[in-house]
């Protein structure tokens, strides 16, 4: 699994096109820099020591520099970018012991969670799943990797959702984001058809309303991540720090 562009440096020019912000409309204009800017982070559009600046986000996205400094500092507090006052901004690197915790954190929640929807989910919220499922197929048919990845995720969600528990899907959102720069690095067409078939044994044990093997076949899914991480930083070595914050 080869991904020799990390060794490329970006500039900020590259991928930053950015939306014109509208100042009248909620969430606020600093949330909206924030979701734009941290899609590109965890998407990869924007990699890891690719610099960005102020001036230049602000710019593209018709704001004032207020509520952009704003975003930078929610992005450099959840470990995403790394300012340097009156030098520069950049695309932190991926923390390995960060991916760990977030995989920790969010296997937690979501073994909870399965085993509730085991013993509540109804017709309606099989129907939601299985649907998903279908997407995810006619996406890894189309080689759309992007829609997989919102599909991926849209699973997940609908299981808290249909579960009663939709606000832990706000907890494993939050959690789950360092993880996120580490799937699109693994989300070629074996790696996607793998998580269908985790996706179809969840959804199997789901609809059993078997609640020690939907725990077991989350487990599992999430514990993917552990198994490549180690090939994932080999072949993108640039892209990693060994920090332990």
């Amino acid at each position: 699994m080869k991904n020799s562009v990390a060794n490329t440096p970006k500039t900020h020019d590259e991928d930053l096109p950015l939306p014109v912000i509208r100042q009248a409309t909620a969430p606020s204009v600093a949330d909206q820099i924030f979701d734009a800017l941290s899609q590109r982070i965890l998407s990869l559009k924007l990699p890891p020591s690719t610099k960005i600046s102020e001036a230049e986000v602000a710019k593209q996205m018709g704001v004032s520099r207020q509520p952009v400094r704003e975003a930078f500092k929610r992005l450099a507090k959840l470990g995403f970018l790394y300012i340097r006052p009156q030098s520069s901004t950049t695309v932190s690197l991926i923390s390995e012991n960060a991916v760990l915790r977030a995989r920790f954190i969010r296997t937690a929640l979501e073994v909870k969670t399965a085993r509730t929807a085991a013993g509540t989910l109804d017709p309606d919220g099989h129907a939601a799943l299985a649907a998903l499922i279908e997407d995810q197929k006619a996406a890894i048919a189309a080689k759309d990797r992007e829609k997989f990845h919102a599909l991926d995720d849209a699973f997940h969600r609908e299981i808290c959702v249909r579960s009663g528990v939709g606000y832990v899907w706000n907890l494993i959102h939050e959690n789950k984001a360092h993880m996120d720069r580490v799937r699109m690095l693994t989300l070629n067409a074996a790696s996607q058809k793998l998580a269908l078939d985790d996706h179809i044994r969840i959804f199997n044990a789901l609809t059993s309303n078997d609640a020690d093997a939907v725990e077991l076949a989350m487990t599992e899914h999430l514990s993917r991540i552990l198994i490549h991480i180690e090939a994932i930083k080999a072949d993108n070595h640039n892209w990693f720090t060994e920090d332990t914050q």
